[in-house]
């Protein structure tokens, strides 16, 4: 048995820069409160809930959630690298989409560090030892953070191949900006040139600059979800329906191709869209708006194409046509993204479905895509995970 499920309700912190937010318990638990209240809920009718985060101890989405009560509920603490906040959202649209249940939580949250991401367990390999191998041999560069060899390898793999300019992934960054500028819940707001992006602190010579990079972020998100039999019994909102999901890990082509624009997820990505793509029954051609995992500039373009947007190679040429933002084909990341919004890793693909949620009611201010109806999320996380949502507008 499947059913239809719909968002009910979203909340969302406004996302802070490490060492000026609120504790990881206190920022989920306001999420949650907001979501619940969005969707005129009460904790005690949540039935099961998901806790996406990865910077913290075991069981901290109780830590977080018991700050609502204390009803016996199973509660479920996922990591799944950057993709934890769409894998809870997968699990949480699962459960009731199975029929187990008929209203779940899906929350994510993050208290970060400053500085490049590093590993919590020093003391043992890292789950991302094959894929670390690969990335030093394919693009050596070991004084230069892990993410940004990952990712800078793969943009310039596409600029070899394709032959990407450096200027393409500025525009990008600065579109970014101009998008958050009309969002009050992104940490950076403030408008940047192409230019400006260019000239910024180099990361890597002739492939990255530092506002190519999302920053490290923290903050809260959340989700409730619920059957078309609960919501309509209840009097809940019916607009907004995840009509379809798909979630891959990593096939053998992460690897054996040696391609670096596999090793950071392509493969993974275009799996899932395709499953979410033919459980909604739409294409990427179909979609209106859509927030992707932009945590660097290059990630985005790489994107464009493992979603279908345009054939592989393309993605230069879809940012040069302005096929991204307001005005061309479609609005890519209208909340700024992962690049001005802020990346708080666990929440990132709960802020996603904020974002998509506001765009689908028609309710997200001056960032509205004119007439959005499809919606497509995705979130990635290496080592692997792939979740990719499709939304329609139901009224």
């Amino acid at each position: 048995m499947t059913r239809r499920v719909f968002v009910a309700g979203v909340g969302m912190n406004k996302f802070q820069k490490p060492g000026s937010s609120d504790s990881y318990d206190e920022m989920g638990a306001r999420a949650a409160r907001e979501a619940l209240a969005d969707a005129g809920l009460a904790y005690t009718d949540v039935q099961q809930a998901y806790a996406g985060y990865i910077y913290g101890d075991s069981t901290s989405g109780q830590k977080a959630l018991y700050h609502l009560g204390m009803t016996g509920i199973p509660i479920v603490n996922v990591n799944n690298n950057c993709s934890s906040g769409s894998t809870a959202l997968y699990l949480a649209r699962q459960a009731v989409r199975s029929g187990e249940v008929d209203c779940a939580l899906a929350l994510g949250f993050e208290q970060m560090n400053p500085g490049a991401l590093k590993s919590a367990w020093p003391d043992r390999k890292p789950a991302l030892e094959r894929a670390n191998a690969l990335v030093h041999e394919l693009v050596g560069h070991a004084e230069i953070p892990t993410a940004i060899r990952q990712f800078g390898g793969a943009g310039q793999a596409h600029m070899q191949k394709y032959g990407t300019k450096i200027g393409t992934f500025a525009k990008i960054r600065a579109k970014a900006s101009r998008h958050a500028a009309k969002n009050p819940l992104a940490v950076f707001r403030d408008v940047v040139t192409e230019e400006e992006v260019l000239r910024s602190p180099v990361l890597w010579e002739g492939v990255m600059t530092r506002l190519m990079a999302c920053p490290p972020t923290c903050g809260g998100a959340a989700a409730v979800v619920v059957s078309e039999e609960f919501a309509r019994k209840r009097g809940l909102r019916t607009d907004v329906m995840i009509a379809g999901q798909g979630m891959s890990t990593d096939p053998s082509s992460t690897f054996d191709t040696r391609d670096m624009i596999r090793v950071v997820g392509t493969d993974m990505t275009r799996m899932a869209a395709a499953r979410a793509f033919e459980q909604a029954g739409v294409g990427a051609e179909d979609a209106d708006v859509v927030e992707l995992h932009d945590c660097f500039a290059q990630n985005e373009l790489l994107t464009y194409e493992a979603l279908g947007l345009c054939a592989e190679g393309a993605g230069e040429k879809l940012v040069e046509d302005g096929d991204n933002t307001y005005g061309g084909r479609w609005v890519v990341n209208p909340s700024g993204g992962l690049l001005s919004k802020g990346h708080p890793i666990g929440a990132t693909g709960l802020a996603q479905c904020f974002e998509l949620t506001q765009q689908m009611r028609g309710a997200a201010g001056e960032r509205q895509v004119e007439g959005a109806r499809i919606a497509v999320q995705h979130n990635l996380g290496l080592g692997g995970a792939g979740v990719v949502t499709v939304y329609k507008r139901m009224a």
